[in-house]
C-alpha cells in the first residue's frame, strides 16, 4: 500500500515547520525536524495510548518531549503542514528552531490543556513565544 505520510501531507515538510495532525476531536501539533523526523509533546504515562482523545485532552500535569518519526505520529490520520502564525509572527532561522527543539528531547515539560498545549510547544519553538488559537476559539476561559 502508499505511504500515507506521504500522500496525505500533499507537500513535504521542510525543517522546522509545523505539523498539524487531524484527530477525531482535537488537532495534534509536531514540529519537523527533517529527515523524517518530528518533535511532539506526548504524556508522561507510558501506559496511556498516545493518541487517544481521552488521554490528552483531559490530560494536565507532566509529559514528554520526543523526537519520533513523522509516520509513527501521524498513523493513519490526516496532516499538513500548517504554519499559520507567519503571517503575524517572524520564524526563528532554521538553525535555531533545530538547535531549541533538539534541547527539550527526552524533558518533561508541564503539559495543559489550555495553557500549554502541543501547538504551544512547537509554536515557542519556531517564534520564540507560544501560541495557540485552540485555546482562543473555545471562549473565555
Amino acid at each position: 500500500p502508499n505511504d500515507p505520510s506521504m500522500a496525505a501531507g500533499m507537500c513535504y515538510p521542510k525543517p522546522g515547520d509545523l505539523i498539524e495532525v487531524d484527530r477525531i476531536f482535537y488537532k495534534h501539533w509536531a514540529l519537523y525536524l527533517g529527515n523524517g523526523y518530528v518533535i511532539n509533546v506526548t504524556p508522561v504515562d507510558e501506559g496511556a495510548p498516545t493518541l487517544s482523545v481521552s488521554t490528552l485532552s483531559m490530560f494536565t500535569g507532566q509529559a514528554k518531549v520526543k523526537k519520533q518519526l513523522l509516520k509513527e505520529v501521524v498513523g493513519n490520520d490526516s496532516w499538513k503542514v500548517n504554519n499559520k502564525y507567519d503571517r503575524s509572527r517572524t520564524p526563528l532561522p532554521v538553525e535555531v528552531i533545530i538547535q531549541r527543539a533538539k534541547l527539550y528531547i527526552d524533558m518533561e515539560v508541564t503539559y495543559d490543556v489550555l495553557g500549554n498545549n502541543c501547538e504551544h510547544f512547537v509554536t515557542m519553538l519556531r517564534y520564540g513565544e507560544g501560541v495557540s488559537d485552540q485555546v482562543s476559539n473555545t471562549g473565555s476561559a
